[in-house]
């Protein structure tokens, strides 16, 4: 599975009708026509996008929608929500995270209290990272492993496209590896960013969020 056919499926998934519980069911049992590599694929584009997307700007403008209650997990599910977006919005928040207040799942949640927010409606998506596992699991017949073996074939595929993109990279004047996502907000693989670090998105830090904020103005009830 490459980047294509990975922003393929979350495309559809972004387009499917129903909650979000038969959204990823419907992922679910694309997977399971697949073979199980497909699965550990997908976890590893899965994986690659969010770690690509986790910039300290996003953050910023994450905590800023969710009232400054913004954790680390909460922003590793906001990350993966983002990805749920479909291809087009990812892109875009992830190069300017003010390009959230034209998301309208975002919109729709301006003026009104966390505590209001349906379950559906939170920029955060937890069991979207679940849903290859299970699919793996079920194919291989290792439901009761503790997703030992689905995690160890994640991390030797990352391993193994890491290596060929590096190899691409080496290549590339451009200083982005060809194909991958990561590579239009942070010149390659994604590092870890630390506290008094530069952010890896576009965005310089300390720049303003000025279309979000004036959605989600500082005191407001939702803050």
């Amino acid at each position: 599975m490459n980047d294509d056919a990975f922003w393929a499926l979350i495309d559809e998934l972004s387009r499917r009708p129903g909650d979000r519980d038969e959204r990823l069911e419907w992922l679910r049992t694309e997977l399971l026509g697949r073979p199980a590599a497909e699965s550990v694929d997908f976890q590893v584009r899965l994986e690659d996008a969010c770690e690509a997307a986790g910039t300290r700007a996003l953050w910023r403008a994450a905590d800023r929608v969710e009232g400054g209650a913004c954790t680390d997990d909460g922003f590793h599910y906001f990350t993966l929500w983002l990805v749920g977006q479909g291809r087009k919005v990812y892109e875009s928040v992830a190069a300017d995270p003010d390009a959230l207040a034209d998301v309208p799942g975002i919109r729709a949640l301006a003026g009104r209290h966390r505590d209001e927010w349906d379950d559906d409606e939170w920029p955060e998506w937890e069991e979207l990272d679940y849903v290859a596992q299970d699919a793996f699991d079920e194919l291989t017949g290792q439901e009761d492993d503790d997703g030992e073996e689905f995690l160890d074939a994640v991390e030797e595929a990352a391993e193994e496209l890491a290596d060929e993109l590096g190899d691409a990279f080496s290549d590339e004047p451009s200083g982005r590896f060809p194909g991958d996502v990561s590579g239009q907000f942070s010149g390659g693989f994604s590092e870890e960013w630390e506290e008094g670090g530069a952010s890896r998105g576009t965005r310089p830090e300390g720049v303003a969020i000025p279309r979000l904020t004036a959605l989600f103005p500082v005191g407001t009830a939702g803050s």
